[in-house]
């Protein structure tokens, strides 16, 4: 699949308003999406699609395809927010059922190739450096499982501070 000037943008924001310069696709919290039940299907039965019909059913294929993927999420002891990471597990058929060795470690074939970016805007009082440091490691981890680079970390106190940004 040929990657496109396209951003992927999951938030847990459920009326973001910020602004989104050229194509783009936006998944938010109200989006209807089903937990991954570990299926398989879009392995298996439905290459590269959920089998689920829900509100992210083409999340795979759109995360095949853009060039970089934003995320804007609640800091969660130094994680993602619930409604992030569920996008993240639904992100599987990105992945091909092969493994290969990658830095030393077991990692998934790629379906698609990877080469976007990867920014992540965290929101919440009081996050510590202790769950900054893990956030910058989680985050780090993922786009090295999906072939991809880290654009940028950044941290605010709250939601409001990202409203306005230009993405």
């Amino acid at each position: 699949m040929k990657r496109s000037n396209f951003k992927l943008i999951l938030t847990d924001l459920e009326n973001p308003s910020f602004s989104v310069e050229g194509e783009h696709k936006i998944y938010k919290s109200d989006a209807g999406v089903r937990h991954c039940v570990g299926c398989f299907g879009c392995w298996l039965k439905t290459p590269g699609e959920c089998l689920f019909k829900d509100g992210s059913a083409a999340f795979a294929k759109d995360f095949g395809r853009c060039s970089q993927l934003i995320i804007i999420s609640r800091c969660v002891y130094g994680d993602v927010s619930p409604f992030i990471k569920k996008m993240q597990d639904r992100a599987l058929a990105f992945a091909l059922p092969f493994f290969l060795i990658k830095e030393n470690e077991m990692h998934h074939k790629l379906r698609y190739s990877g080469g976007f970016e990867i920014s992540a805007l965290f929101y919440g009082g009081n996050i510590t450096d202790e769950e900054k440091a893990t956030a910058r490691e989680l985050i780090s981890r993922n786009a090295l499982n999906y072939g991809a680079k880290v654009k940028d970390i950044l941290f605010f106190k709250d939601a409001k501070e990202i409203e306005g940004k230009a993405l």
